[in-house]
């Protein structure tokens, strides 16, 4: 079994998905005298843009739903199981900085070579020796070497304790490939051999992929239909189009608030959502006069209204966020409702006057009309006027295109920015490491030698009780001192037709689907 000695999230079946009797007979098999059954091939649609089919090329969401469809890691994380479970290993620390897996027996790739740690060692040596642009590479930043003492045990060797590294293992970042076909010192975009639940027929860059079920994979995830035929849409309008006509059995990635109205209605079709680990946030920039001030910061916060700004920007299809990290994770805590309660101006001005600081206090607030979607606009509106309602401040709108935005960001334009995070991994770790750790990808200028303390501490925390402390200790210190200020969790909403089974259990919480449980109760 998998051991690790920390505990960690409960996944719901909502999130990931879980296939059972994984072991039993295949119902597609015939019976004698009987017909031959359809093939099942679920037609899927989506907006997204797919990067690469390499696991060690950039780690978007829209590569991510295909590469964890074609390709097995070590571990994996289903329904009800707080911590990873054995996909192609069952792996266990043997010390604080040694971590070894063995290899289920009998695992091959679709080209019949056999998979052994020999690839295990390669496709991660790899990944490290790559380090593309967006690459996962530095998710194991704590690896040093993979060794293998034989054909069925890899033996990861960390240079310090690492007690994420079992929830790394069932990203896509740490998927197994074959050494024989991938080049060690390039990418391979346009062509995948993993031992996953589905095998790759066909690829039309920007156009179209399609996935045959690899009945080989042993694993938990065992495809329960023959295939999926992922059609890439240019827009919104053929998105909604696609799955309205019956031209796709499901559809994701794309539907704007008025067309997920109207679907809401449409009695043709299944609207499932879960609330996903897409984060958004207000971030100070500590370059600027007015962001280093701590009373600023904390009064911004005690003004923000989110139910209101989740109602009037989005119409109510995301969720308020009260800590940088979403609910459903383990060590979670509110800590900004606990730090600020309710919006309040009494209180907000109380912090000003005692900080002496004149009121309305200047505010530049930056944004960006396209990277965050059609509801950024109405989004940093409602914050202008819950702010300048108070009489506290006067704030002043500049947006920028993206990737000008970010230049912007870092240079100290803004006093105050509109940002978004998805997690690369599914653990509570990547929504604090980013606004804490220096060097991280939200570096606004923050400095806290206490929270630098706690995500250490916690980093290498092997009592899962005791992490959850510190992580909640941790996010306590963010609410008291304000440097990022979270306003709305997001959802993962897919719009399937009446006759596709098991969709709830497709939606993983890092926004792509698993594949292989879907099922037509009536194949074409």
């Amino acid at each position: 079994m998998v051991i690790v000695s920390w505990c960690r999230v409960a996944v719901t079946a909502a999130l990931v998905l879980a296939l059972a009797g994984c072991g039993g007979p295949d119902d597609k098999t015939p019976h004698q005298g009987s017909e031959t059954p359809k093939p099942m091939t679920v037609r899927v649609a989506t907006t997204d843009s797919i990067t690469s089919l390499d696991p060690a090329g950039p780690y978007d969401i829209a590569s991510r739903t295909v590469q964890a469809n074609l390709y097995q890691t070590l571990l994996t994380i289903l329904p009800g199981k707080p911590t990873p479970v054995p996909d192609a290993a069952d792996c266990q620390f043997d010390s604080p900085t040694t971590y070894t897996c063995s290899l289920k027996e009998g695992l091959v790739f679709p080209n019949g070579h056999e998979l052994t740690s020999s690839d295990v060692k390669f496709s991660f040596e790899r990944l490290l020796r790559l380090k593309t642009v967006n690459s996962p590479a530095a998710l194991f930043s704590s690896l040093t070497s993979v060794s293998t003492p034989d054909d069925l045990t890899a033996v990861f060797n960390l240079k310090r304790p690492d007690a994420r590294l079992p929830y790394l293992l069932t990203t896509t970042a740490g998927s197994i490939v074959d050494q024989e076909f991938y080049p060690p010192n390039k990418l391979l975009d346009t062509k995948a051999m993993g031992s996953g639940p589905y095998q790759l027929a066909a690829y039309r860059p920007g156009q179209a992929v399609t996935l045959t079920r690899f009945d080989k994979y042993k694993g938990p995830r065992g495809a329960r239909n023959d295939g999926v035929e992922i059609t890439l849409l240019k827009d919104s309008t053929s998105l909604y189009e696609a799955i309205t006509t019956g031209k796709a059995d499901l559809a994701f990635h794309g539907f704007g608030p008025s067309m997920m109205n109207k679907l809401r209605t449409d009695d043709q079709v299944q609207v499932v959502e879960s609330d996903n680990a897409a984060i958004r946030f207000y971030a100070f920039q500590l370059k600027t006069l007015t962001a280093r001030k701590p009373a600023v910061r904390r009064a911004v916060a005690q003004l923000i209204d989110r139910p209101a700004i989740v109602k009037k920007a989005y119409g109510d299809h995301v969720s308020p966020l009260y800590s940088v990290v979403p609910p459903g994770f383990g060590g979670q805590v509110d800590a900004f409702r606990t730090e600020f309660r309710e919006p309040n101006r009494i209180a907000a001005a109380t912090i000003l006057r005692q900080a002496g600081i004149a009121v309305p206090v200047p505010l530049t607030v930056g944004w960006t009309p396209v990277q965050y979607g059609t509801g950024a606009k109405n989004e940093v509106l409602e914050l202008k006027r819950q702010l300048e309602a108070s009489g506290l401040f006067k704030v002043t709108l500049r947006s920028a295109e993206w990737p000008q935005y970010q230049q912007l960001t870092r240079a100290g334009a803004y006093d105050l920015y509109q940002g978004g995070w998805i997690p690369r991994y599914p653990d509570v770790d990547d929504y604090l490491a980013p606004f804490v750790r220096a060097g991280a990808i939200y570096n606004n200028g923050y400095r806290s030698t206490v929270a630098a303390g706690l995500l250490e501490q916690e980093t290498t925390e092997q009592n899962g009780l005791e992490r959850d402390k510190l992580l909640g200790q941790l996010q306590g210190v963010l609410a008291k001192e304000a440097p990022v200020i979270p306003t709305w969790q997001g959802r993962l909403t897919v719009v399937a037709g009446k006759q596709v089974e098991n969709v709830a259990p497709a939606l993983n919480q890092l926004s792509f689907l698993y594949l292989s449980g879907l099922r037509l109760s009536s194949p074409r």
